[in-house]
């Protein structure tokens, strides 16, 4: 069938997050979450799971396991063993669980910032330390291209580093690395004896040509020292019905993310792993028809900002559906950041860039995740706040 991505949908009165955080007449484009609806076969499958009228205790992960496995192998070249699978109502849980299971308290946690937010909270809340590098990024016209600084790296890591976190594709710069980038990692995590945990939950909206490839695929080694995040909700729009995979070819380092766990984190019910299954093994019609949708947004965003808010630099995803802004070179006034500026003087609601840590201030995170028309509104909200505070602003009197 063919979808209607410009079909509007009215989110409010529905109990979105998205929707209901601000007021009505705030365009939401923050939290990872589509305006689009699922694919048919997902919402066929959870009726048809509803009407059998009983909720018990399920615990049967062999079909989504093996969808799992076959789409990793048709992509990737890579199939994880069954017994290499474990699973979970959310990736953010998963993030947590590692973060909890290797090392001890005090003990360092590498990654490249700015990355979403939960990476950095984790680390935080299990008392570990950050060992933190700031991504370096290049201009070119309006657009950045952000790469991972490995001397920054190498500076920060110490003898009590233990872990590494990966997001690939980045949130929020939108890289799909590189297999030469992934083997320089591979090689800084093997040198200083890291674990690895790579968050790969976008691995399905790639935008550019560069196909994305995980980490553990990359050789035995290096597989043995992972701990891979999936899960099928950024790609088919089921955030809200939680299911994530972890995926180690480990056996210890397996045990020790479900001892973890255990006891704290649940598996994922019933009517999400239907959804789960229903969207790998039916879905890929509607997604093959989304993402030239997405790329149809991003194009249309970069074209907005670098003819209208020139000021404004942008990434141009190669993954994921999520823009990030530059946007230092405006003159906010009073506002300390273009998120509140946004907000208040636009009526549009962004993510705050500062939210993700070290080189994330003075940027806005963009979730281009809806219809196009809405997202061309938020732009045009924008440029005409930023047009108004330059008639205003004193410089230009």
């Amino acid at each position: 069938m063919t979808y209607d991505f410009d079909a509007p949908v009215d989110r409010r009165g529905t109990a979105s997050i998205k929707w209901n955080m601000y007021d009505d007449d705030v365009l939401p484009l923050w939290v990872a979450d589509m305006d689009f609806r699922s694919p048919e076969p997902v919402i066929e499958a959870l009726v048809e799971r509803a009407r059998v009228g009983i909720f018990g205790y399920e615990m049967d992960f062999s079909e989504l396991v093996e969808v799992v496995q076959a789409r990793l192998e048709e992509r990737q070249g890579w199939r994880p063993a069954a017994e290499a699978f474990h699973f979970l109502p959310g990736l953010v849980s998963g993030l947590n669980v590692v973060v909890r299971m290797v090392g001890q308290p005090g003990d360092g946690v590498s990654m490249a910032t700015p990355i979403y937010p939960p990476f950095l909270q984790a680390v935080t809340k299990a008392g570990r330390e950050l060992h933190d590098a700031r991504m370096v990024y290049t201009i070119d016209g309006n657009i950045l291209h952000y790469e991972l600084d490995f001397d920054a790296l190498e500076a920060a890591v110490t003898p009590r580093t233990r872990l590494f976190m990966l997001c690939n594709p980045h949130n929020p710069v939108g890289r799909v690395y590189t297999r030469a980038e992934l083997e320089q990692v591979a090689e800084f995590c093997l040198r200083h004896d890291l674990i690895i945990c790579s968050d790969e939950i976008h691995c399905d909206l790639i935008l550019g040509d560069q196909p994305h490839l995980s980490i553990a695929a990359l050789d035995p080694e290096i597989s043995r020292r992972c701990i891979t995040l999936l899960a099928p909700s950024k790609t088919f729009n089921l955030p809200g019905l939680g299911c994530s995979l972890a995926v180690s070819e480990n056996p210890e380092l397996l045990a020790q993310f479900k001892a973890t766990a255990e006891g704290i984190v649940p598996y994922p019910n019933i009517m999400a792993v239907t959804a789960a299954v229903a969207a790998y093994r039916y879905g890929q019609p509607w997604l093959d028809e989304l993402l030239p949708y997405l790329r149809g947004n991003r194009d249309a965003l970069i074209q907005f900002v670098t003819e209208r808010m020139p000021e404004v630099k942008l990434t141009c995803p190669e993954g994921t559906y999520l823009a990030w802004l530059n946007c230092h070179g405006l003159d906010l006034g009073e506002y300390e950041n273009p998120y509140q500026f946004c907000l208040n003087e636009a009526r549009v609601a962004f993510n705050d860039g500062a939210a993700f840590g070290p080189g994330g201030e003075g940027f806005v995170r963009i979730n281009m995740g809806t219809q196009r028309a809405r997202l061309l509104e938020a732009m045009e909200r924008m440029a005409a706040a930023i047009q108004t505070r330059d008639i205003q602003s004193p410089q230009s009197s």
